[in-house]
């Protein structure tokens, strides 16, 4: 005596459960996937697009109530921006701090720029500079 086979015949009755659920998980795993890529690339683009202006102090001359410093600007062509400098006394206490916009279509600026003190500064700290 021979047993039938329980199984449903093969290609009759269109996929299983498992076969449905497994295609379910692709198709999630995808496009989770896809908004993953697109997340990185958005933050990608914003961080590269954002360091438009690039800066650094070339020497500095301080009396007792400015610091004179000669910054060199690196920025793209007709972009505006502004970079902050900072000067700390001997003790490390913050005397001075202030922005400075650079503006125009060069892409290279050197300027002395005049940063008024409480104290007599020891120090020009560039912090950053941003572009807008």
């Amino acid at each position: 005596m021979s047993t039938a086979s329980t199984g449903l015949p093969t290609g009759r009755y269109g996929r299983s459960s498992d076969e449905r659920a497994d295609r379910k998980l692709k198709v999630a795993a995808v496009v989770l996937g896809a908004a993953l890529l697109a997340l990185v690339g958005y933050f990608a683009y914003h961080y590269i697009v954002q360091t438009q202006i690039s800066a650094q102090v070339i020497t500095f001359d301080s009396t007792d109530t400015t610091v004179k410093a000669h910054l060199e600007v690196h920025k793209d062509a007709g972009s505006d921006g502004y970079c902050t400098l900072r000067s700390q006394s001997a003790d490390g206490t913050e005397v001075g701090r202030a922005d400075f916009h650079f503006t125009g279509s060069a892409t290279r600026i050197d300027k002395v720029v005049t940063l008024r003190t409480t104290a007599r500064g020891t120090t020009a700290e560039l912090l950053g500079c941003h572009s807008g």
